[in-house]
């Protein structure tokens, strides 16, 4: 047989043609296909409380202590609903875009200004009146 050396030598000669020199641009292009841009999904997490209220607090608790553990989760998208019926979500966070397109990240019918994330976030609306 012509080429009876070892494979492991076979093998890096074969890796060193595709890349044509080390100057030369690689012989594998990268994918023509654009890659798909990322999707929206929601988690429902289960849990227990004694009323709606109650269950309105937690819940509120439970999507600000998430986002503050993982950035991509946008608590803007926050709802509560009760277990049985899901199509009676209720928005848990104002969510009204301000003069910046930020969004307000008080809690769904506060009273007083819209406020944007951050501890100086800007205050926009008509406040207390």
């Amino acid at each position: 047989m012509r080429d009876n050396g070892s494979p492991h030598w076979r093998q890096r000669r074969a890796a060193g043609a595709l890349r044509a020199g080390r100057d030369g641009p690689p012989l594998i292009g990268p994918p023509r296909r654009p890659t798909r841009p990322h999707r929206f999904f929601t988690v429902h997490l289960g849990f227990t409380a004694p009323g709606p209220a109650e269950a309105r607090e937690l819940a509120v608790a439970y999507a600000e202590a998430l986002s503050l553990l993982r950035s991509e989760v946008a608590i803007g998208a926050a709802a509560l609903s009760p277990a049985d019926a899901w199509q009676r979500a209720e928005r848990l966070f104002c969510g009204a875009v301000g003069p910046d397109g930020e969004r307000c990240v008080d809690v769904a019918d506060h009273p007083g200004f819209h406020h944007a994330p951050g501890p100086g976030g800007l205050g926009w609306g008509d406040g207390d009146g």
